[in-house]
């Protein structure tokens, strides 16, 4: 317990940063919104697109919990409010104790919460309210650089599991030996590709290598690419002339429809040399539209930063981007996972690989808005 706490200054700071979440989430929007996917989840025609009830649903969960959170947020404020009024009213000074030192506990919970909703008002990038398109490939290190992308893979899955965020494997390159060459997921979720976003770069592994009969210590790099979902409203034209379309059998763990037929596509780019393999669709169909849909966010992105490349060199200040190493995840000798970017460190490796990411992310949601601020 602090010895001294100055409760109306700390419950008057968090109400004001409380007034900013509330500007960028806006409860008002957020219900006539509840209330718009309420309707449609209630319609008969819901289930004429078979795409539509999960995401419907799913989008409606995530509003209700994100205003319910907020409500829930402001109502804890008034609690401790109230306890620390309800001391002034104690009949002697040890119960005034007692109700200020759980006044006190409460507080130091409340301050914790209120930093993570403040998170949500520096996502107001022009595609950070999307959902995520994540692409993890294995680089320098081999066999051992193949299983770190998978770990890396389950990571992110875990994380998303934990967030009740639904997800879709869209491809998956398996490695001869063990682990995957490279992988493409959805997360299905508002502002995943904010949040999300800051996870772009190279990480690298370092530990003894299960696979090296020597015991000798190895690294690996898996390469993390983050871009936004592409949206129906967004245009972005494909000639079919600047396209190359590939069909090729799955590989993989087998099942009803995969290994037997030519269903996997591979789109390729041709003026960019952009290419997209989907392999984890039933049929061809599904995984063309899939591979389009990625190839569409992925050229989107590549506009952006065209653009906003051209403005930083207009503004002579052309700023390296997330750089090559971003994180690090030591094992052997020791254990610490290090984000080079920020400092932010953990000593609990299994729980950063089992999904416990958020301070992690919240870290460089926190540098990224420091390093857009002009200097």
């Amino acid at each position: 317990m602090r010895v001294s706490t100055d409760f109306p200054e700390a419950i008057a700071s968090m109400r004001a940063t409380m007034s900013n979440v509330a500007q960028v989430v806006d409860p008002v929007r957020l219900t006539e919104q509840i209330e718009r996917l309420s309707k449609e989840a209630s319609a008969p025609n819901l289930w004429d697109d078979p795409d539509a009830p999960q995401k419907v649903t799913s989008e409606l969960s995530h509003l209700q919990a994100e205003l319910a959170r907020l409500s829930t947020t402001l109502a804890r404020i008034d609690d401790v409010e109230a306890l620390v009024e309800l001391s002034d009213e104690a009949p002697d000074d040890a119960e005034r104790k007692e109700i200020l030192a759980e006044a006190e506990t409460e507080l130091a919970k409340l301050e914790d919460h209120v930093a993570d909703l403040e998170i949500k008002t520096l996502l107001d990038g022009e595609y950070d309210d999307r959902h995520a398109v994540v692409t993890i490939r294995a680089g320098a290190g081999g066999v051992d650089a193949a299983d770190f992308a998978q770990m890396l893979m389950r990571m992110y899955l875990r994380w998303a599991e934990q967030h009740g965020y639904p997800t879709k494997v869209l491809d998956t390159s398996y490695a001869e030996v063990a682990g995957i060459k490279s992988a493409t997921f959805e997360v299905e979720a508002p502002y995943a590709y904010g949040t999300l976003s800051v996870e772009s770069g190279t990480h690298r592994l370092v530990r003894i290598s299960p696979f090296d009969n020597q015991g000798r210590r190895q690294t690996g790099f898996a390469a993390v690419e983050v871009i936004p979902l592409i949206e129906t409203t967004d245009h972005v034209d494909i000639p079919d002339a600047d396209l190359k379309v590939d069909v090729f059998r799955s590989s993989g763990p087998g099942g009803q429809s995969v290994n037997t037929t030519d269903s996997a596509v591979r789109l390729t780019h041709l003026p960019t040399g952009l290419v997209v393999s989907m392999q984890d669709e039933k049929s061809q169909i599904q995984n063309r539209a899939a591979a389009m849909r990625v190839l569409q966010s992925r050229l989107l992105m590549l506009k952006h930063e065209e653009e906003k490349a051209k403005k930083d060199e207009l503004k002579g200040d052309v700023k390296a981007s997330w750089g090559d190493q971003m994180r690090s995840y030591v094992l052997q000798p020791f254990q610490m996972v290090k984000d080079l970017r920020t400092g932010h460190e953990s000593g609990n490796t299994t729980a950063v690989f089992d999904g416990d990411i958020d301070d992690f992310i919240n870290a460089g949601i926190r540098w990224r808005k420091r390093s857009e601020e002009p200097r």
